[in-house]
């Protein structure tokens, strides 16, 4: 039975394949006479041309050796399994390659999904603050905080910030409208709200320079 190839192959390279694989199995031993060109044109159905340039690459390859005037004869099962052999590592190679294209194909359209995604977030984001101008913002602190242990009278957070704090999360209990005497230690989080719209002022005085 004939195998069949992917269509990248060169149909020329897909005969010389098919009779180098013949050679191989014993169905054409060596001093053997093939066919003429048209019959293996006729049996692969492509032309006289198609069917000499994959004798050509088999001759070269000393597989087969043109007679003149008489055809062709098999010269070497050996050179055969070798040009067999070479063919299956390069599939294998141009498979790998491919597989590697799909990956970074796939993760190029990944890329944009989540771009798109981040985008549509934001958006939403923007728009859920406009329209509810007092869902508080939260910051954790951590020990990169310049006010540790600071109370809230002395971070005067509303005066450089124009934030109002409105609780205090501390060892999972909620510490509502806390008062100035409130500190900030390390791993609370603070719920504030803000007219900016973010939360990037805050964070720069908490935990700038």
């Amino acid at each position: 039975m004939k195998e069949v190839y992917s269509e990248a192959i060169p149909k020329y390279q897909q005969i010389a394949i098919e009779v180098a694989t013949r050679i191989m199995n014993g169905t054409l031993s060596e001093g053997d006479k093939i066919s003429g060109r048209s019959s293996i044109a006729s049996q692969f159905s492509v032309s006289p041309e198609t069917a000499r340039r994959a004798f050509c690459i088999l001759a070269d390859l000393e597989i087969v050796s043109p007679e003149k005037g008489s055809g062709t004869r098999v010269l070497s099962k050996e050179k055969a399994v070798v040009f067999l052999s070479q063919f299956a590592n390069q599939k294998n190679l141009e498979s790998i390659k491919a597989d590697i294209f799909q990956c970074i194909e796939r993760q190029i359209r990944e890329t944009t999904q989540m771009n798109g995604l981040l985008s549509d977030l934001i958006t939403a984001t923007e728009h859920y603050r406009s329209m509810n101008p007092l869902a508080p913002y939260s910051i954790p602190i951590s020990k990169s905080c310049r006010f540790l242990g600071k109370t809230i009278q002395d971070i005067q957070l509303w005066q450089n910030t124009g934030a109002t704090l409105v609780a205090i999360r501390r060892d999972n209990k909620l510490l509502l409208s806390p008062g100035p005497y409130a500190s900030l230690t390390e791993n609370d989080t603070i719920y504030f709200i803000t007219q900016d719209l973010s939360d990037k002022k805050v964070n720069d005085y908490l935990c700038g320079d």
